[in-house]
């Protein structure tokens, strides 16, 4: 552990493919990772993938399914302070090197919000109908500032809160379990991702 500034913990070391690798938290929502992720550009980062969690605007994706995202509808307050668009592309070959390596995984757009506690379904319909295969709080805004800075983002979820009809929340086993496929997932690619 390198870092607990905050309240956010911050490991540094070695990946298994011998290169160098920082797991960072970022806090929930967007302005936190938004200052996470200036301060690691700031110590010489060069790419960065978004492991996190969100919740199911998609039938089809039940707990622990795992989404690697190609863009991010910005429907979040800092996105859209940094001059972000209505929507972000992740990084192209992070996002390729994400679904190479987990071929099972959903791919497509999410939703960034401002609000965990969602206010309900006449805004995940306008989302589902723009292509939204979940909601959560962090991707625009990290695509945004990686846009900004020229760092290459991308970013790979784990369901784990099914939002259509009511919230049904993911059981603590089969979180934690999401959360190692996940980072798992995550460190993988990073391997995997073409540097530039």
């Amino acid at each position: 552990m390198f870092n607990h500034n905050r309240g956010l913990w911050g490991y540094t070391g070695q990946a298994a493919d011998g290169e160098p690798l920082t797991i960072q938290s970022t806090g929930i929502g967007g302005p936190s990772a938004a200052i996470v992720l200036e301060e690691l550009i700031a110590l010489g980062l060069e790419r960065a993938i978004r492991v996190g969690t969100a919740g199911a605007l998609d039938d089809t994706l039940g707990h622990g399914a795992l989404v690697v995202v190609e863009r991010a509808i910005c429907a979040d307050g800092t996105s859209r302070a940094l001059g972000a668009p209505e929507e972000l592309e992740a990084d192209p070959g992070i996002a390729a090197a994400l679904r190479r390596c987990a071929p099972a995984a959903a791919h497509g757009a999410v939703v960034s919000s401002d609000l965990f506690y969602e206010v309900g379904e006449s805004r995940f319909a306008g989302w589902r109908a723009r292509g939204a295969l979940a909601v959560e709080m962090e991707c625009a805004t990290l695509l945004a500032v990686g846009a900004l800075r020229g760092i290459a983002v991308g970013c790979a979820l784990a369901i784990t809160d099914v939002l259509l009809g009511g919230r049904e929340r993911i059981e603590p086993a089969a979180l934690h379990e999401a959360g190692l496929a996940v980072g798992r997932l995550g460190a993988q690619a990073l391997g995997a991702a073409a540097p530039g």
